[in-house]
């Protein structure tokens, strides 16, 4: 719920091999998954760099895998990756985000291979 507060109505979500994801409602069940999947994540920032309207941004995130992600059950192990994400801002709210971060080193890590089409 949070989200809405900071996310602009038509905020865009890019990342690299998949379609865009429009709007907080579209981005809430991303997260949502996450939540229930790693439910002690913490993002670190290890970096921020700000410039205009766009922040660049070099986090960790690290949890433990407690709950299903994308039909993976849940495994106990705790994973640790990296990602990177530009954030342009307008209205004092997120519009536009960048994001990439290590997904296969968090499915090596996991001890699984990728989901189909994921």
């Amino acid at each position: 719920d949070v989200m809405d507060e900071f996310y602009a109505a038509d905020i865009a979500l890019h990342y690299p091999s998949s379609p865009d994801i429009h709007g907080p409602e579209g981005i809430k069940p991303i997260a949502r998954m996450f939540y229930t999947a790693f439910p002690d994540m913490q993002y670190t920032i290890e970096d921020m760099i700000a410039e205009g309207d766009k922040a660049a941004v070099r986090w960790t995130l690290t949890g433990t895998h407690k709950g299903e992600l994308m039909g993976i059950p849940p495994t106990g192990v705790q994973v640790s990756f990296t990602g990177n994400t530009i954030i342009r801002f307008a209205g004092g709210k997120y519009v536009e985000l960048w994001s990439s971060w290590e997904a296969r080193g968090m499915w090596q890590q996991l001890g699984v291979d990728p989901p189909i089409g994921q």
